[in-house]
């Protein structure tokens, strides 16, 4: 597998190795997400934001027929190597219309922060009239002590991390009125706290899904970074036998494009 590191839409670069050691928890969470899809054979479902594909598979699995898009290159490339039908796109001007019963996203959405509004309206055109979209994202107060240490020690620094912020999080009530601004009768959304425990300690969380303020650091002042962020976090994050558990805040939601 290629190493190579790329910069998406966000400003956020991946590598797959690293994505796949430090996130990997991000697909095994969505068991339940993929419930509320509830994918049929047959069905043409658009996963949004796939990734590497880990989930993507699954959803495969059903006998739907899925395409996987991503504004990553190195995680399509992963993904294509797994079989998955993906495709490197802007989710913010999606080309696709009327030509999915479903849309599907994990865990991608708080990533396209330049125009949210835009996504939405992407995924209705994509849809087919009667089509569902089915997505999870952070909500309002996802990782906020993470994403207050981060800005606090670049603060220090004399960085802008605002500046560099990859994250939109709306609340549950701004959602839903995007989502009906674009054209969705919404059938469920819900916000909830879901603390998540990490598969190590939080510099691995850092390295995979903070690259978009490490990249405006000097790579000497980088270890340095993370390791003040770690300490400044370890009373809140950390137990006593060291195990890291993130602040994680969801939103949940399934939407339906109205027949015009």
């Amino acid at each position: 597998m290629t190493t190579l590191v790329v910069a998406d839409v966000a400003g956020q670069s991946w590598d797959a190795r690293d994505y796949a050691k430090n996130g990997r928890f991000v697909a095994d969470l969505a068991e339940s997400l993929v419930e509320w899809l509830a994918p049929q054979a047959g069905e043409r479902i658009l996963d949004l934001g796939c990734g590497d594909g880990a989930l993507t598979e699954k959803l495969s699995a059903s006998g739907a027929r899925v395409v996987g898009i991503d504004a990553s290159v190195e995680l399509v490339a992963a993904a294509r190597e797994r079989g998955v039908d993906a495709r490197l796109a802007d989710a913010q001007a999606l080309t696709f219309a009327n030509e999915f019963d479903a849309v599907f996203s994990n865990a991608a959405l708080h990533w396209m922060k330049r125009d949210p509004d835009g996504v939405l309206l992407s995924v209705a055109r994509a849809l087919k009239p009667g089509g569902r979209f089915v997505a999870e994202m952070g909500a309002a107060g996802n990782i906020a002590a993470i994403r207050g240490a981060i800005h606090d020690a670049m603060a220090r620094r004399g960085y802008d991390a605002a500046q560099a912020d990859p994250w939109f999080f709306p609340t549950l009530a701004d959602y839903r009125r995007r989502l009906q601004a674009a054209g969705f009768d919404v059938v469920a959304i819900e916000s909830f706290p879901r603390p998540t425990l990490l598969p190590g300690d939080i510099s691995g969380w850092l390295r995979t899904f903070a690259q978009a303020f490490l990249a405006i650091v000097p790579e000497g002042e980088r270890a340095a970074l993370i390791a003040e962020v770690q300490g400044s976090l370890h009373e809140r994050l950390a137990n006593t036998v060291g195990q890291w558990t993130a602040d994680y805040v969801r939103l949940r939601f399934v939407a339906v494009k109205k027949a015009r």
